[in-house]
């Protein structure tokens, strides 16, 4: 990027802000807080898909625009840089960091690679599916937090070391992604956005839900969501697309691999010791509360510092740690949950879902359509939980409105408050921080995303009304 086209990224995000903040009418959102709120998002989108600073500077917008124009509460915004999913990810980091120590990495990919094959449809197919089943029960940043270090170090033994310029180690990351995103609507447990929805649903029938209606509500949307991604990421690469080497290549290289040392060992168990526990975590949180899976990964990282080579070396010090763990990753989630709040607590969510309610429209399908639209929106640009806690009580209330039934249409709602594919917020900042360009991810998100409003509008009426 040349440096005249460079710094007229950096001038027109400022500006952009501006005209939202000072020439926007304030009934438009209805503060002129709220302007402030739409104004930084739209700065720091063009800012990670243009990227005339680094990813991780962008990140830190929420902080320096509500700092000068108090647009929310300061400690909600920097309390976003802190929170349990961010020690979640710095935890994951700092053992993967382990791994390339000791060579688990390579032990891990080979063996991989040995197994799925360097066919990159077949990999895109399985990376799908075990993301998604995982995600059905888990909490989806748990999910890539586990997975994604595994893809990434897979690549990396492929041969494929800088994912920026790869399109095809790009598309198997942004697979885990969406593969995490369709699983969550799956049960349930599949994240805390159900939870909400599922809270929503008993205050409206005044009887407990079972989970077991979720599951057979939604099995036949499910299964459109899993072939329908699917098949977008297949067409994302050429039949012929492989990872370099043979499968045979690699399962020579795996058996090439001396016997594992006594610290690679340890390696292995910390990361499945946390792995095991954040995914089994309903089992003990009666007698540890306490014990959620962020601190399970701090817990382990802390661990990993303490194991000592048989010459008497430390496996890990922090000074070489620190160089190796991926802040950029850590910050850009940060940054996405903090513009979230900023949405919700300057009230530019409820004025977006306002102008929903205002549509007023009779029309069934209008309404599932408008939903969709609403709620998958709203969930690029904040959280999935925060989407559900401002969506489903505007649903509930347009519907209720209009004489119509609410619980469908809080069930179609929930369909768009799981799913989100351009912008890099959420769980989709982290395969970001690996080096993934946040213009990929904005270039093949915003195709499906048209490809999904459509489908499910269509599905959903079909299924629900």
């Amino acid at each position: 990027m040349n440096n005249r086209l460079r710094w007229s990224y950096i001038l027109a995000g400022p500006l952009l802000f501006s005209l939202f903040y000072f020439f926007i009418p304030t009934y438009v959102f209805g503060s002129k807080e709220a302007n402030g709120a739409v104004g930084t998002v739209i700065w720091m989108a063009l800012w990670w898909v243009t990227c005339p600073v680094d990813l991780a500077v962008t990140a830190f917008l929420p902080i320096a625009v509500n700092a000068i124009f108090q647009i929310a509460d300061m400690n909600a915004v920097i309390s976003n840089y802190s929170s349990e999913t961010i020690l979640l990810l710095l935890g994951a980091s700092i053992m993967t960091v382990s791994w390339e120590v000791t060579g688990v990495d390579k032990r891990i990919a080979s063996l991989i690679l040995s197994c799925m094959g360097p066919n990159l449809r077949i990999q895109v197919s399985l990376w799908f599916l075990m993301s998604a089943c995982l995600s059905s029960i888990l909490p989806n940043a748990v999910v890539c937090a586990s997975i994604i270090p595994i893809a990434v170090a897979m690549l990396r033994f492929a041969g494929e070391v800088d994912i920026a310029k790869s399109e095809k180690a790009s598309l198997v990351l942004l697979t885990i992604v969406y593969g995490a995103g369709v699983g969550g609507l799956a049960t349930p447990l599949g994240g805390a956005m159900n939870l909400v929805t599922v809270k929503y649903i008993e205050d409206i029938t005044k009887e407990e839900f079972m989970y077991l209606d979720w599951v057979i509500n939604f099995l036949p949307i499910m299964f459109f969501l899993v072939v329908s991604n699917i098949i977008y990421l297949i067409f994302q690469c050429k039949k012929t697309d492989t990872l370099r080497g043979t499968k045979d290549f690699y399962l020579n290289e795996y058996k090439k691999l001396n016997k594992a040392t006594f610290e690679e060992k340890l390696v292995l168990i910390l990361f499945a010791v946390a792995t095991v526990l954040s995914f089994t975590r309903q089992f003990y949180a009666s007698f540890l509360p306490g014990l959620k899976p962020a601190y399970v990964f701090i817990i382990c990282a802390i661990l990993s510092f303490l194991i000592v080579r048989k010459n008497g070396t430390r496996v890990l010090v922090w000074k070489v740690t620190q160089q190796k763990v991926v802040w950029e990753l850590i910050y850009v989630f940060a940054g996405g949950l903090a513009v979230g709040c900023m949405i919700n607590q300057s009230g530019a969510a409820n004025a977006i879902g306002n102008y929903m309610s205002d549509l007023n429209s009779d029309n069934s399908f209008i309404l599932v359509a408008t939903i969709l639209v609403f709620t998958i929106l709203l969930s690029d640009i904040t959280s999935n939980t925060a989407t559900a806690a401002v969506a489903i009580p505007i649903v509930i209330a347009v519907t209720s409105g209009l004489g119509k039934d609410s619980i469908p249409y809080v069930y179609i709602a929930a369909i768009g408050v799981n799913l989100s594919y351009m912008l890099p917020t959420s769980i989709r900042a982290i395969p970001i921080g690996y080096g993934m360009l946040p213009s990929y991810m904005l270039k093949k998100g915003i195709p499906i995303t048209v490809i999904m409003l459509v489908s499910l509008s269509l599905l959903s009426y079909i299924s629900f009304m």
